[in-house]
């Protein structure tokens, strides 16, 4: 399998002036929502579980940043819609983008957390709600448009994803939105990479891939996740082809 999985540590707009009209099938960007959440504030690490027992969590920690202050130039989406023939782009709401939305219902209760987000979609002009539940240590097993089956959460937490980035979305979520919007052979664009969601996506579903990230915090502990998040499942491929090749 020679998948594409390149990524850029820099600006984004320099990153996408290296290639040329329509180059990309899908755009699937996390914008800046400019609501301040580059600087989260600090939560109880305490749960009061329904027979009164109160349990001590270990939450992640994230410098504050100030990425999340501005919004994303005219001259970013200018190039966006350049190079990329269809988009998905969370946080479009905040833009006055009209048209197919997809909203994410994170199943987060009465948390102090966002109850959804929203994504633009320019292939069409419905509003979807795609579910998965994404709250604290609260993690689904299932994503997609069947809530009964989404409000199933993760039994084992070992198993839960780990949090690196102050505005992280699951590996889950960009799984279905490739499965429902994309084809094999696309190629995926994302400008804003974060912990790298995307990008461990698009690997693990066989799509080439083309990343950018302008925080080096973020680029660094994305590229390590994602190493981390694939390197085992390469292992387990290479050992099946070598017991192939000796049986």
């Amino acid at each position: 399998m020679n998948l594409v999985s390149e990524v850029y540590h820099g600006d984004n707009l320099e990153f996408m002036a290296k290639f040329p009209d329509g180059f990309f099938d899908l755009a699937v960007p996390d914008i800046e929502y400019c609501i301040g959440a580059s600087a989260p504030t600090k939560k109880d690490a305490r749960v009061t579980q329904k027979n009164g027992y109160v349990l001590n969590i270990k939450l992640p920690t994230y410098k504050k940043k100030n990425w999340d202050f501005k919004k994303s130039s005219d001259e970013y989406f200018k190039e966006l819609f350049r190079v990329s023939k269809n988009q998905i782009i969370w946080g479009g709401n905040y833009y006055g983008l009209s048209g197919g939305m997809i909203v994410w219902d994170k199943l987060n209760g009465e948390s102090d957390q966002m109850g959804c987000e929203i994504a633009w979609n320019s292939m069409n002009n419905r509003t979807d709600i795609v579910y998965y539940m994404w709250a604290g240590m609260m993690q689904g097993v299932y994503c997609g448009k069947n809530v009964r089956k989404a409000l199933v959460q993760q039994g084992n937490k070992q198993l839960n994803e780990k949090r690196i980035h102050e505005t992280q979305k699951p590996i889950a979520l960009y799984q279905w939105l490739y499965s429902e919007y994309a084809r094999p052979g696309f190629k995926i664009l994302d400008t804003h990479m974060g912990s790298q969601s995307s990008r461990i996506a698009a690997y693990k579903m066989g799509f080439d891939y083309w990343g950018c990230e302008l925080d080096n915090d973020h680029f660094i502990n994305g590229c390590k996740r994602f190493e981390e998040e694939t390197y085992e499942p390469l292992l387990k491929e290479i050992n099946k082809i070598k017991q192939q090749t000796i049986f």
